[in-house]
């Protein structure tokens, strides 16, 4: 994504280090006048808009558990190549966590362009819609995030599915030929940090808002309204 979600309107710290020195400064976002929708209607979109960048977040974190599964499944192939049945169960079941894969995002060059669209495609476009207008989503586009949270929700268990039921048939037969067992990808890799995909990259610096315990990050795109 280039764009993340707009914050809300409140009086917000601006901090900034240069050559050690921290700066500060107090910075007010309100809503632009000639906006028609109230700040409870603002408010209702942000909420939104945060919703689908959290599913963002959890689709690239199966899709991290899934690269690194099938990264160490491509390891074990490799090393099996002279024993044609072992390889061939490796690669049969590299091709079940493929299809779960495949649920998530565009297998073709150019993604949506080409008309192969997947749950991540999907998202993204919701998100762009709920973006491109700062009053409250429309009842179909809360109801989406709804959908493809369950969507998502069926693929992860697809793939808790094979780690649980398939993966141990596997490890056994690579066992018994003397090969290590393939241990299943941790619930949380710590690859990526989703607010950057999402929200377009850290800003030199740090926004606090002046509220207790809570905090707001701009996004790179951030206009100030007068």
């Amino acid at each position: 994504g280039i764009s993340g979600p707009r914050v809300l309107p409140g009086t917000y710290t601006v901090r900034m280090t240069k050559n050690d020195k921290p700066y500060e400064m107090k910075l007010t976002v309100a809503l632009d006048r000639r906006d028609k929708f109230s700040e409870a209607d603002r408010k209702a979109q942000y909420d939104a808009a945060q919703r689908v960048k959290e599913l963002f977040g959890d689709e690239s974190a199966l899709m991290d558990r899934i690269l690194a599964l099938r990264a160490s499944l491509s390891k074990s192939e490799q090393a099996v190549a002279s024993d044609v049945a072992t390889q061939k169960a490796v690669g049969d079941f590299d091709g079940k966590v493929d299809a779960v894969r495949k649920q998530i995002v565009a297998t073709t060059e150019g993604g949506a362009i080409t008309g192969e669209e997947r749950l991540r495609e999907h998202t993204d476009q919701l998100f762009g819609a709920i973006l491109s207008y700062e009053g409250k989503p429309a009842d179909y586009q809360i109801a989406r995030i709804d959908s493809l949270r369950r969507e998502l929700d069926d693929v992860s268990k697809n793939f808790e599915n094979l780690l649980t039921n398939e993966l141990p048939k596997l490890n056994e037969t690579l066992k018994a030929k003397g090969q290590p067992e393939i241990s299943p990808p941790p619930a949380k890799m710590a690859v990526n940090d989703a607010d950057d995909r999402i929200g377009g990259g850290p800003l030199n610096g740090s926004i606090d808002r002046d509220l207790p315990g809570t905090a707001a990050t701009l996004p790179a795109n951030f206009r100030l309204l007068r």
